[in-house]
C-alpha cells in the first residue's frame, strides 16, 4: 500500500510538470498600430478587449524595432525570431537582390502551387527565404512535431513568417474571398477550411455595409470625416456610410481588407480553426498566430487621424473581447497564453504635418532615382544606377571597373551628392554598416536591418517626419519613434500583473517565450529575454 502511495504521488508529480505550460499560444500582430492608440481610444474602448489584456496582464510600454526598415515582413519575421533583418534575411516585404540580380518577394517560391479557390500567384509561397527558426519552429521541434503549429492572416506574410518552416498549415485570404494556402503545407486544403470557404462568409460583411459603430460625436480623437489627408477607399470619398456592396461588386472580395470586417472575418477563422484542429484540448502546447491586417490597409489609404481608422479599432476591440471570451469557453482560462503586439508603427501624414506649419514634405523614389540618374551622367557620362528600392542605392559594378573607376570613391561621390538633398539626413556606404560600432544609433538601427548579401552599397536615412509616399494616408518604414513605437501585451497563463516603461526590443519576445515553455531558443537571436513576466505569480 505505501508503494502505491508512493507510486500515485510520483505520478502525480511528473504529470504536474508535464502540464506546467498553457496548451494553447495565441499570438496576435496588429499591422501597423502605434503604441499611441491604446491611449487616444481608451476612453471608447469596452472593458473586455484591449483593457482586459491591459488590467489582468502584463503591459510593456515602451517597446521599439530596433533595426530599419519597420515594414510588415520584416516586422512579422522580427517577432517570431527573435532577430533582425541582418540575421534573418527578411530585408524587406520586397526588395532587390543583390546576390541575384533580381527583385524578389518575401515569401516567394516557384517550386509551390496554390491550394484551394484563389488565383495561381496568390499561392505560390512559403517560408523558403526567412534564413532562421521561429519560435514556433522550436515548439514543433520540442514536442516531437506532436505541438500544432498554424498562422493566418488577410496577408500571406502576416500567416507564412510567423509559422515557420515546420507549421502544419498557414493560411491567408484571396482577392476571391477564400482563405487558401500552398502545397509547401499538404497536398489539398483541410475540409474545414473548403468547408469554411463555401459558406462565403465574406458575403454577410459585404451585404450589411459600413457605418460608424457609434455615435459619430464619439470620434472626436480624430480629423473631421472627409479630410484633405485621406485617400480614396476603391475609388469612394472617404465619408460614411460606405456601401460595400457596390465597391465589391466593382472589384472583388479583396475590398474586404481595407474595412474593420477583414478583422472580423479573420477571427471568424481563427475560431474554427481552434474548434476543427482541436488547438488546447490537451497536454501537448499548440500555437496560434493571428495577424490582423486590416488595420495597415485603412492606415495606409486613410491615414491615422481617420475616423475610419478609429472606428476600426473600436471594432477591433471588440472582436478581441469576443475572441478572448471564445477561448476562456473551448481551452479554459489560464490555460491559454496571449501575446499582442505590432509589426511596426506609422508615422503622421506629411500634409497635415506641413500645414502646421512644421517643414516636410513627400519624397518620390522614382523621382530620387531619376536624379541619381541624371547626376551620374553628369559626373561619369554613365548611368551607374543598378537599382533603387527601399532606401538602398545598387551600383554597376561591371560598369565602374570597366571604366576604371574606384568604387569607393563612386560611392562617396553619391554620398556628397545625396547630402545635398532637403529631405536626406544621412547616408551610410555598406562598408560604414558593417563596421559600426554602436556609437551612431541611427547606423546601428540600419546595421541590424542589413544583409550585406542581398542589400545595396548606399542606404538613406531621411530626415525624421519625411516620407517617401503620397500626399494622402500614410507609411512607414524608417527607424524613427513613429514607427518603431509599439504596444506589447501579455496576458493569461503564468502571466502576472503589471507594466514596465523599461525599453524593450521586439526581438526579446520569441526568446521570452521559448523560456516560458522551457523549449530551445530559435536559433538566431541574441536571446535578451522580458524578465519582468518570467517570475510566476
Amino acid at each position: 500500500m505505501k508503494k502505491l502511495i508512493i507510486a500515485i504521488t510520483l505520478l502525480t508529480s511528473i504529470l504536474a510538470n508535464a502540464q506546467d505550460k498553457p496548451k494553447l499560444v495565441v499570438g496576435i500582430v496588429v499591422d501597423q498600430m502605434k503604441h499611441e492608440y491604446l491611449n487616444r481610444f481608451s476612453s471608447d474602448f469596452s472593458e473586455n478587449g484591449f483593457k482586459r489584456l491591459i488590467k489582468d496582464g502584463y503591459s510593456f510600454q515602451n517597446v521599439h524595432y530596433n533595426y530599419m526598415p519597420t515594414y510588415t515582413a520584416p516586422g512579422h519575421a522580427a517577432i517570431y525570431t527573435g532577430t533582425t533583418p541582418s540575421v534573418n534575411g527578411i530585408v524587406g516585404n520586397d526588395w532587390f537582390n543583390k546576390a541575384t540580380g533580381k527583385d524578389m518577394y518575401c515569401t516567394d517560391d516557384d517550386s509551390v502551387s496554390t491550394l484551394g479557390d484563389g488565383v495561381e500567384s496568390e499561392g505560390k509561397m512559403s517560408p523558403k527565404n526567412l534564413q532562421s527558426t521561429t519560435i514556433t519552429d522550436e515548439l514543433k521541434l520540442a514536442t516531437n512535431f506532436k505541438g500544432k503549429v498554424i498562422g493566418m492572416s488577410l496577408k500571406d506574410r502576416g500567416a507564412i513568417l510567423p509559422a515557420g518552416h515546420f507549421a502544419d498549415w498557414a493560411f491567408w485570404y484571396s482577392k476571391t474571398g477564400s482563405f487558401i494556402s500552398s502545397t509547401f503545407y499538404g497536398e489539398n486544403l483541410p475540409n474545414w477550411v473548403t468547408d469554411f470557404n463555401n459558406e462565403k462568409h465574406y458575403e454577410t460583411y459585404v451585404q450589411k455595409g459600413w457605418e460608424l459603430l457609434k455615435p459619430k460625436e464619439t470620434y472626436n480623437e480624430s480629423l473631421t470625416d472627409n479630410n484633405p489627408y485621406e485617400g480614396k477607399l476603391y475609388k469612394k470619398t472617404p465619408f460614411f456610410p460606405y456601401n460595400l456592396k457596390d465597391m465589391y461588386e466593382n472589384n472583388d472580395a479583396g475590398v474586404l481588407r481595407a474595412t474593420p470586417f477583414g478583422n472580423n472575418l479573420l477571427a471568424d477563422f481563427a475560431k474554427k480553426a481552434i474548434e476543427k484542429e482541436a488547438l488546447g484540448k490537451d497536454e501537448i502546447t499548440d500555437f496560434l498566430t493571428v495577424s490582423f491586417s486590416s488595420t495597415d490597409y485603412i492606415g495606409h489609404i486613410l491615414g491615422p487621424r481617420s475616423i475610419e481608422l478609429q472606428d476600426t479599432y473600436l471594432r477591433l476591440d471588440e472582436t478581441i473581447a469576443d475572441f478572448l471570451n471564445y477561448l476562456d469557453k473551448t481551452v479554459g482560462k489560464g490555460n491559454y497564453l496571449v501575446f499582442l503586439t505590432a509589426d511596426h508603427a506609422g508615422a503622421e501624414n506629411v500634409t497635415y504635418l506641413k500645414d502646421n506649419k512644421y517643414d516636410v514634405t513627400n519624397t518620390n523614389s522614382k523621382t530620387l532615382r531619376n536624379d541619381l540618374e541624371a547626376f551620374s551622367e553628369t559626373t561619369y557620362g554613365d548611368d551607374l544606377i543598378l537599382d533603387y528600392s527601399n532606401s538602398n542605392v545598387f551600383f554597376k559594378k561591371d560598369i565602374i571597373k570597366a571604366k576604371g573607376l574606384n568604387l569607393n570613391d563612386v560611392k562617396q561621390t553619391f554620398k556628397d551628392y545625396l547630402h545635398t538633398q532637403k529631405f536626406v539626413k544621412r547616408v551610410y556606404t555598406e562598408d560604414e554598416i558593417l563596421a559600426s560600432s554602436g556609437s551612431d544609433y541611427y547606423l546601428k538601427l540600419i546595421a541590424n536591418g542589413f544583409d550585406p548579401v542581398q542589400n545595396g552599397e548606399l542606404v538613406i536615412l531621411e530626415k525624421p517626419g519625411y516620407l517617401e509616399y503620397s500626399s494622402t494616408g500614410t507609411t512607414h518604414g524608417s527607424p524613427y519613434a513613429y514607427d518603431t513605437h509599439v504596444p506589447l501585451l501579455f496576458y493569461g497563463w503564468h502571466i502576472k500583473k503589471g507594466e514596465s516603461f523599461d525599453r524593450k526590443e521586439i526581438t526579446q519576445i520569441a526568446p521570452t517565450l521559448s523560456q516560458l515553455l522551457k523549449i530551445t531558443y530559435p536559433n538566431g537571436t541574441k536571446a535578451e529575454l522580458l524578465q519582468e513576466i518570467l517570475i510566476k505569480k
